[in-house]
């Protein structure tokens, strides 16, 4: 596999990874803009956009676009996250410059035509209240704006029903001016795919965006504190959390391995000690996620009412002992699971794809995954207990629950035995 990169003169980036022995490819083109792009009163328009790309054009209409890529086999699909949105399709060989095309059309030419719009609104309106009803995802949103309190990376990426009904037409436009600008764009290809070709489409179609202009986003400032929901749900789901890392820091990937260790997988200590030696839950599990600027550490768990008491202690104990007792054996389990996830990555053209365009809008470049496996390699069970030490021992606590969390105690009180 050979991975190409063409700059374009406005900034985009074309990056394509060819797999000639497939009969398939993947195509995309990501945007480096997201939640954390919206002003105060754009609270949810970046996933409105994504919604609306595919709702007609001034040559096509929503009908049209569905059909065309479906007529070849092929798919289109988008997903908006903190920092980038991406909008890709699945194609054989010979459709790759159909989807380019149309991807070109619908970011754009789109019309959001107002019966449209409105109708979109009511779609996103559900997916609000659907998010809301399912406690898995609430108590996400609930942690983010514990750790972020008042500022863009902390709301959520669906916005309010409020805030999404007074988006208008111009509004989309205007922060689409504002943010799908050249060289906040990444066109990125994997699978049987023609570099040369794929330039001279993205030459032809997207020549008019502009080369720059769109701002950085707010900085984030992590700031802890505690989010609460007493509901009837049968469990409690509880997100406990601690300042991360950014992903071009120096902690990034040690981060990432102890969050591994932690609770990324059946062997991890949390999944052994809470769950399978105690049962004080069926589900629990830690993360990392990293941001251009910072970044949140976690532990996610869900247990019954009766349980709350006793499962917090449980937790805080291992994050205390991770500090302590992180072995040279455990360090190289997990290089070994980050390393298998990234070449199984490179079987399959949509992971492939969207892998070198988070690469390029994270770290300006795609990484070679020997690079990655260096890095890694470097990391040492001392350097992980020492990252730990540095979370679980200085940041704010982030707290969110939802449920029967009577007996979910608040942060200070964590805090101080975790440090005691």
């Amino acid at each position: 596999m050979t991975v190409r990169q063409t700059t374009l003169d406005n900034g985009m980036v074309v990056l394509t990874d060819d797999m000639p022995h497939l009969e398939s490819a993947s195509l995309g083109v990501w945007v480096r803009a997201g939640a954390r792009s919206e002003r105060k009163s754009e609270h949810g328009v970046s996933h409105l956009l994504e919604h609306m790309a595919f709702k007609g054009t001034s040559t096509r209409s929503a009908y049209e676009i569905a059909e065309t890529i479906e007529n070849v086999g092929g798919d289109l699909n988008a997903a908006t996250s903190i920092e980038h949105t991406g909008y890709f399709a699945r194609v054989l060989k010979d459709d790759v410059i159909l989807a380019a095309d149309i991807l070109a059309d619908i970011l754009q030419n789109s019309v959001f035509e107002e019966n449209e719009l409105e109708r979109e609104k009511r779609v996103i309106e559900q997916e609000i209240g659907a998010a809301r009803d399912n406690p898995d995802d609430h108590v996400f949103d609930l942690f983010q704006a514990a750790a972020f309190p008042d500022q863009p990376i902390g709301r959520t990426i669906l916005g309010t029903v409020d805030s999404v009904n007074e988006f208008t037409p111009e509004i989309i436009r205007k922060y689409m001016r504002r943010n799908y600008v050249g060289d906040h764009m990444t066109i990125a290809a994997a699978g049987h795919v023609d570099h040369d070709e794929i330039v001279r489409v993205a030459q032809e179609r997207f020549s008019d965006l502009k080369p720059n202009g769109a701002p950085a986003p707010q900085r984030a400032e992590y700031r802890g504190g505690e989010e609460r929901l007493v509901s009837d749900h049968e469990q409690a789901h509880i997100v406990l959390g601690f300042e991360g890392r950014a992903y071009n820091s120096d902690g990034f990937y040690a981060a990432q391995i102890l969050a591994s260790i932690l609770g990324g997988g059946m062997s991890s200590r949390l999944f052994q000690e809470v769950r399978e030696k105690r049962g004080l839950c069926y589900s629990v599990y830690s993360f990392h996620w990293a941001f251009a600027d910072s970044g949140v550490f976690g532990v996610a768990a869900a247990t019954g009412e009766e349980e709350v008491g006793a499962l917090v202690p449980v937790v805080v104990d291992e994050l205390r002992r991770a500090t302590q007792t992180i072995t040279d054996e455990e360090v190289v389990r997990v290089r070994n699971q980050i390393r298998a996830g990234l070449l199984m990555s490179l079987e399959s053209p949509s992971a492939r794809a969207g892998q070198l365009a988070r690469q390029q809008i994270l770290w300006g470049r795609p990484i070679p995954l020997q690079e990655t496996v260096e890095r890694i390699g470097r990391i040492t069970a001392q350097r992980v207990k020492d990252i730990a030490e540095q979370i679980f021992s200085t940041s704010e606590i982030s707290l969110a629950g939802i449920g029967p969390i009577a007996g979910l105690p608040d942060a200070s009180s964590i805090g101080a035995t975790l440090r005691r």
